[in-house]
């Protein structure tokens, strides 16, 4: 444009371009340091968010925006995957009935710990409804689906068969289910 004989802000004004955008020198990221602490720590801790990593930030002591952490966060394309849900099914709901009786029926869920060392300890637990007893505790590391059935076959020889087990989805299972 400047063969035509236009200046240079009247060729920016025809480009419909500023003078300010035309001079711009970016300035030098001062976000390199960071992003790589960032970077750091969420490969070490995976589980932990932008909150969590501005805290980690902040106990190290360095001094930083939570605001800037979480935008460096997303630039970097990090985020925490979510575990997906077991997704139970649907059936037909009864209403809960109030037994009688001992033996009528027996409320069975998973109680779950840690130990001192950190393992997960997970415990069977086996409630009478009516007398509020525990039938059964059995704390493992790991119980399967074997143990279990082993279990409620030691109470039957000793207490004998509830009429209905109610497991923690709220689903009653009739005891001939299980002879």
């Amino acid at each position: 444009m400047q063969d035509q004989g236009l200046t240079e802000r009247q060729a920016q004004r025809v480009v419909g371009m500023s003078a300010s955008s035309l001079r711009y020198q970016p300035a030098p990221d001062r976000n390199g340091v960071l992003r790589e602490s960032i970077l750091a720590l969420a490969h070490r801790h995976r589980r932990y968010g932008p909150g969590m990593i501005y805290l980690k930030l902040r106990q190290r002591g360095e001094r930083v925006n939570h605001k800037r952490v979480e935008r460096l966060y997303t630039e970097a394309k990090l985020q925490v995957r979510r575990r997906k849900r077991k997704k139970v099914p649907v059936t037909e709901r009864q209403p809960l009935m109030r037994p009688d009786a001992p033996n009528e029926v027996w409320s069975m869920d998973f109680v779950f710990d840690r130990s001192a060392d950190g393992r997960v300890i997970k415990s069977l637990t086996i409630v009478d409804d009516a007398t509020h007893e525990s039938v059964a505790i059995r704390p493992e590391h790991a119980i399967i689906g074997l143990a279990v059935t082993r279990i409620l076959d030691r109470l039957t020889k000793t207490r004998g068969l509830p009429r209905i087990i109610r497991t923690d989805n709220g689903l009653p299972a009739e005891s001939s289910l299980f002879a």
